[in-house]
């Protein structure tokens, strides 16, 4: 057994009124207390809720009739709410707030409707300088752990 891992075992037979209740193994996905894990610790399944949902809300802004601000707002209630509530819990890697910071970029892109091979700095720079200030995950991650 690896340092940190719990073997599965045999589920006990627990039951109510007679009705065998339904078990999990170890290494099965479920949903608890909002986070989606395994009993061993493996949180990806969060991870790539995170990201699927970010990418859902990227895609439905991607031709819409509201303006620009509204979308983009439309997207921070979507798809940056689900990575807030996980990211002070779950561990990031570098290049998964890479990844979907990519993700986010697209949106904004999305939301101002201008191609996704548009630079960045528009959408990152502060409101001060010229830019939209829009959230990116290094600092939601940074807020959130504050």
């Amino acid at each position: 057994m690896r340092e940190g891992k719990r073997e599965s075992t045999p589920a006990p037979d627990l039951r109510i009124k007679g009705e065998r209740l339904k078990t999990l193994d170890i290494n099965d996905t479920c949903r608890y207390l909002g986070y989606w894990g395994t009993g061993n610790g493996d949180t990806s399944a969060t991870r790539e809720v995170v990201r699927e949902k970010a990418r859902v809300a990227r895609d439905r802004i991607k031709s819409h009739p509201l303006t620009p601000e509204l979308s983009a707002e439309f997207f921070a209630q979507k798809g940056i709410v689900a990575f807030r509530f996980s990211a002070a819990l779950i561990e990031w890697s570098q290049s998964e707030l890479e990844g979907l910071q990519k993700i986010w970029m697209q949106a904004y892109k999305n939301a101002w409707h201008v191609p996704w091979s548009n630079t960045n700095s528009l959408y990152t720079f502060p409101t001060a300088k010229g830019g939209h200030e829009c959230p990116l995950p290094s600092r939601v991650f940074t807020q959130a752990l504050l």
